[in-house]
């Protein structure tokens, strides 16, 4: 037999029916919890806010776009959730029908027999990365179209603003109505030689608009000094008495937005957040917490199958039912627990990462206690 034969054969011998069998069943409930959840979460919110959304006179195009931009962070959150519901129902069903006892009397085990929904879990955990990225810029327009990013008035003292491409402003004082600035570190983050580290600090800033609206312009900044910081151990300084900083392009209105909230901040740029408000003098712990769960929530939901797979085995004299609460029942704990583990990371009980992570630990090691205990 040719080797292009063996591999052909030895693919198939792989990926059997049964395989393929599995992982629709999964998928298909994954599928239908994935995108069920969020649109039943758009109906309820729309009708308690549809009577504010009106009173702000929002065209009713804006607030369908609205639901649907805000429909990614949403998806992000309830993943782990769907898998564990595609787990328990797939699992369950295939006990209830007697598929796991028929697969294990023709030598198949009961690990095997299930390592297409592990499959299934790691593509939710890819997904959930990948939304994780997405889901900042698509509620950052959600909001914008349902007129909640408000400003915080003309003037504002001692703050850190997160800007576009990865500028971050730490501001002394800020007057937008003469568009005057002091005490300013203004830091843009490389990655390196070819794109080093920015920072520059000045005595003072005056917006220099470029446009009748006075929203198109850039800084000119007065007596300070650039950094330039090509690695860890290398800071070359330059002095200057005025500086036109025509990337600097946020205007004053831009800078008296509100905060943006973690869930409209991607991984790294709520890490140069983090690391600017730290060198601020600033609390980032509840933070770290948010960007630790960008990781740990995709991250569970390949946990939850060694959780949900073996737990499923036991739906059998219950039912549907007995799947449905289940699974509802761990979502709602897990839900819990993650808000709980917020509360300690943010208070500095434990390390900030830790407590994103406690979570999915728990459910990960008594997963492998139910996984180790299934008859195989």
């Amino acid at each position: 037999m040719s080797r292009q034969a063996r591999s052909r054969r030895r693919r198939f011998h792989i990926l059997r029916p049964l395989d393929r069998y599995v992982f629709g069943e999964f998928f298909r409930i994954f599928a239908i919890t994935a995108f069920g959840f969020p649109l039943l979460v758009v109906i309820i919110d729309l009708v308690d806010n549809l009577d504010k959304y009106l009173s702000r006179k929002l065209p009713a195009g804006d607030i369908a776009l609205s639901y649907l931009y805000a429909l990614p962070d949403t998806i992000f959150l309830i993943l782990p959730a769907a898998v564990l519901f595609a787990a328990i129902f797939s699992v369950g069903n295939f006990t209830r029908h007697s598929e796991i006892t028929a697969a294990k009397a023709s030598g198949i085990s009961f690990y095997r027999m299930i390592a297409p929904i592990f499959v299934g879990a790691m593509f939710a955990s890819i997904l959930g990365l990948v939304v994780g990225e997405l889901s900042p810029i698509t509620s950052r327009r959600s909001s914008e179209l349902r007129g909640e990013r408000a400003t915080r008035g003309d003037n504002r003292d001692y703050f850190v603003h997160a800007g576009d491409n990865g500028v971050v402003y730490k501001v002394g004082y800020l007057d937008a109505n003469r568009g005057l600035m002091d005490r300013v570190e203004i830091e843009r983050r490389g990655t390196g030689p070819d794109y080093p580290t920015i920072v520059m600090t000045a005595n003072s800033g005056r917006w220099t608009p470029t446009s009748a609206d006075s929203q198109s312009g850039f800084w000119s900044l007065q007596n300070g000094a650039v950094h330039v910081l090509p690695d860890s151990t290398t800071d070359l300084v330059f002095q200057f008495d005025s500086l036109h900083a025509r990337r600097l392009q946020e205007s004053p209105l831009d800078l008296t937005e509100t905060a943006r909230e973690p869930t409209e901040m991607g991984y790294q740029e709520l890490g140069r957040y983090i690391t600017s408000l730290e060198r601020a003098g600033g609390d980032a712990n509840e933070l770290r917490v948010e960007r630790a769960l960008k990781i740990a929530i995709p991250a569970t939901c390949l946990i939850i199958v060694l959780f949900g797979a073996p737990l499923a085995t036991s739906t059998q004299r219950g039912g549907a039912a007995f799947g449905i609460a289940l699974s509802l029942g761990t979502t709602i704990v897990f839900l819990i627990m993650i808000q709980l583990t917020k509360a300690i990371g943010a208070n500095g009980v434990v390390a900030p990462e830790l407590a994103a992570w406690l979570p999915s630990m728990l459910f990960g090691l008594v997963g492998t206690i139910l996984l180790i205990r299934v008859r195989t």
